[in-house]
């Protein structure tokens, strides 16, 4: 008997019918012999609709007190999925029971909005499941040292998810979703993209932040951090398939020993339309200036991607890097009031009509020449190169955005990613 965790998004908990046929999918694993703790999300759309009624009364700048606040609001969809579902496994003749995250608990910092998970009490959920029950837990939350109610941030059900899979030490976590599994691009853009079999930890985490929206950052940075395995399947595929069937679909999230070694060099294609490029331009070349920009905009809770320094030029450079598009007209606004004036550089420029498009694949460690026939490749396309940025397995892009979907599709065919990987021998 293997202990299982399933986790299941909005759309997949979107209706009661959609809730019944959750309940006849937990019912079959169960009756499979297997022990199952299940983590849904609210329900398709109830989380943006609480948080608009609570922006109608209070529209201005968060605060921690607010964001104490919407935590206590946002938290209620997921409490409702909850009890939900267990009616429904109790209507399948199973006995099930439904915790919040605070009554597990789930303990986190105290980052309302964007809190990090500390630890698990497993404890109440072993004695039920030793018992014979479905254990039912809300994802995306959990709660601090004072008591209070904490969650995780936006797609913080599969960090749920995972990590209760990695407490429990689960044999597996399955990510039920809208989607049948990781794709070598989005099959939105182009249409051959095909359904990896299998991806490493790192490969899907360079995904997931290089724009793949299939699951949240940090759930990947939890399996791979505590070696959960994860799959990635479709909850629209008929409750009563074959288990058998069923555990061997969609996409295995593993470890990179697991990987087919004779799969593609590349094996995805990431894109990310939400960023903007700002530069700082003529400031002083010495040392510290690089701190002097960055150090104001962390101090902003800013994330800053691809960041490049130019060459010096009579003692000034200039300094370039990418933001979230949400938070450039306020990183501009820093930049030309507050750092320009104190670093003495010469100008702020700005273009929030970029886009970033990555290359990844773990087969890019032993192969030469990648780079290069993706930079070549985007030449024959006539689309200029901004900005780059390399690891070991990934090299990604900054282009104009208008030219996104033509890069994504010239380099899923140039690195041959619409053909099957070849079978181990």
């Amino acid at each position: 008997m293997a202990l299982i965790v399933h986790k299941y998004g909005g759309t997949s908990m979107g209706s009661t019918e959609r809730i019944r046929n959750v309940a006849k999918r937990v019912a079959k694993w169960v009756r499979a012999g297997h022990q199952l703790v299940v983590v849904p999300s609210a329900m398709s759309g109830e989380t943006n609709r609480l948080l608009g009624l609570a922006k109608e009364l209070f529209p201005g700048v968060n605060t921690p007190a607010s964001d104490r606040e919407l935590d206590m609001i946002a938290s209620t969809g997921e409490q409702v999925s909850v009890g939900l579902l267990s009616l429904a496994l109790q209507a399948e003749g199973l006995e099930a029971v439904s915790y919040t995250g605070w009554q597990v608990p789930v303990k986190t910092d105290s980052s309302y909005t964007k809190a990090r998970i500390e630890s698990i009490d497993d404890d109440r959920v072993r004695a039920d499941l030793a018992a014979g029950k479905v254990v039912v837990i809300t994802g995306f939350q959990g709660i601090d040292d004072d008591g209070h109610i904490t969650t995780l941030g936006r797609g913080g059900s599969d960090t749920s998810a995972v990590a209760i899979a990695a407490a429990m030490k689960a044999a597996e976590c399955l990510i039920y979703t809208d989607v049948d599994g990781v794709y070598t691009t989005d099959p939105r853009v182009v249409p051959e993209a095909r359904r990896l079999q299998t991806i490493s930890f790192e490969e899907m985490l360079e995904m997931a932040s290089l724009g793949s929206k299939v699951l949240q950052i940090r759930s990947v940075e939890f399996a791979g951090k505590y070696r959960v395995p994860l799959r990635v399947l479709s909850s629209f595929t008929p409750w009563d398939i074959d288990i058998t069937e069923e555990a061997r679909s969609g996409t295995l999230i593993t470890f990179e020993e697991d990987v087919n070694m004779e799969q593609a060099v590349v094996s995805g294609i990431a894109f990310n339309r939400d960023e903007a490029k700002v530069t700082v331009m003529g400031v002083p070349d010495k040392p510290g200036i690089a701190y002097q920009i960055l150090g104001e905009v962390a101090d902003a809770n800013i994330d800053v991607d691809v960041i490049i320094q130019n060459v010096s030029h009579d003692g000034k450079t200039d300094f370039s890097f990418t933001v979230h598009r949400n938070d450039y007209a306020r990183t501009m606004d820093l930049l030309k009031n507050k750092v320009a004036p104190a670093t003495g550089a010469a100008t702020v420029l700005g273009d929030p009509k970029i886009c970033k498009v990555s290359i990844v694949g773990i087969g890019m460690r032993s192969h030469v020449g990648v780079a290069s026939k993706m930079f070549r490749t985007l030449s024959e396309e006539g689309i200029n190169i901004m900005m780059i940025t390399t690891s070991e397995i990934k090299t990604s892009v900054v282009i104009d955005e208008k030219y996104m979907e033509l890069a994504v599709r010239a380099l899923h065919k140039a690195f041959d990613l619409e053909e099957p990987a070849a079978a181990a021998t």
